[in-house]
């Protein structure tokens, strides 16, 4: 396994008092299936997994992750882990556009580039990150590597096929929407596109004028065409590890939860998923000295001097630890975190 390349940048990023830029690491390893771009921050702690992310359609690393990370209490986490950020195939910054015809991976086969990544860097577990279409790759690296994975956050993930009402909606959708408002209704709510946020015109500017849209279409294409996950409660495919699972409350096909998130929680709510994914960790035995985030803070104080009002309010509690709901088993009771931000 040959590395294509390899160079050092420092990263441009708010930062808080005192602390010092991020220095980033871009790897590029080739793989059964063709190379794979990776970009590793801070260095490996002794006994403790490396994070390593993985990106929804029509973003890269940086778009769909950089306001989680660069978040001021998620320093805290970030300082006690390494961490890998993996671009699916064409899609990191300044990536040619594939040739006519070439022919892009299947989401199984993007899981099946992973262990190349941990190989080469001589990682042997993670925790997994992913959101939509990077969640249900790393569902599936976990299923088929159950020992390298030691927990997994899981953002929006669909683990079923399309079905033949799915794919023939699809289709009628593509011959009267474009590939990038396809995709902007894949990654947010119709009310969120409705309202044309800020958030929104940055994200539909960002891939409506992508360089690599022809690479986008490829990934979405595969998502489009995924195999069902399937899950069984109890049965014998199931996640082996610790799952949270994280669900925005205008996520397209999902039941609304919660009144101030939206499709995309890890850009709307970073504040929320930073704090459950803290706890997520405590609960895995990791950063148990930790003290609380600011959020739970102010969020206890309400709490409490609000319980005796009203007792509806404990809907707004962002964490819901269960394991008799959603689609998702990860074994005993107790072990997968259910989430809505």
């Amino acid at each position: 396994m040959a590395e294509l390349q390899e160079v050092q940048i420092t990263e441009e990023k708010p930062l808080l008092p005192g602390q010092m830029p991020e220095a980033a690491k871009i790897h590029c390893v080739e793989t059964p299936y063709g190379s794979v771009t990776f970009t590793v921050y801070g260095t490996p702690k002794p006994k403790r997994p490396a994070i390593l992310t993985y990106h929804d359609v029509g973003l890269n690393y940086k778009s769909c992750f950089q306001p989680l990370f660069q978040f001021g209490d998620m320093q805290e986490i970030i300082q006690n882990f390494v961490r890998v950020h993996v671009d699916a195939p064409g899609m990191e910054e300044g990536a040619p556009v594939f040739p006519l015809g070439y022919q892009y991976p299947s989401l199984d086969q993007l899981a099946d580039m992973i262990p190349c990544v941990l190989q080469y860097l001589n990682f042997s577990t993670v925790i997994g990150v992913g959101v939509g279409a990077g969640a249900y790759i790393l569902s599936r690296y976990a299923l088929n590597h159950p020992d390298t994975v030691e927990g997994l956050v899981l953002i929006n993930i669909d683990p079923n096929a399309k079905g033949w009402m799915d794919w023939a909606a699809h289709k009628l959708t593509g011959l009267t929407s474009s590939i990038p408002e396809m995709i902007l209704g894949h990654l947010f709510s119709q009310e969120e596109l409705s309202g044309n946020s800020e958030l929104i015109q940055k994200y539909r500017n960002i891939i409506t004028h992508a360089p690599n849209l022809d690479n986008i279409e490829l990934y979405w294409n595969s998502y489009n065409n995924r195999r069902d996950l399937n899950f069984e409660r109890g049965g014998d495919i199931t996640l082996k590890c610790p799952v949270m699972l994280v669900v925005g409350d205008q996520a397209p096909h999902e039941d609304a939860v919660m009144a101030d998130s939206g499709g995309q929680p890890q850009l709307t709510q970073p504040g929320k998923l930073t704090e459950a994914f803290k706890y997520f960790l405590q609960g895995m035995g990791y950063m148990a000295s930790s003290c609380m985030t600011r959020l739970s803070r102010s969020r206890t104080a309400s709490l409490t001097s609000a319980a005796s009002i009203d007792g509806n309010r404990s809907r707004s509690r962002t964490l819901s630890q269960s394991s008799e709901s959603g689609t998702l088993s990860s074994g005993p009771p107790g072990h997968t975190m259910e989430v809505s931000c």
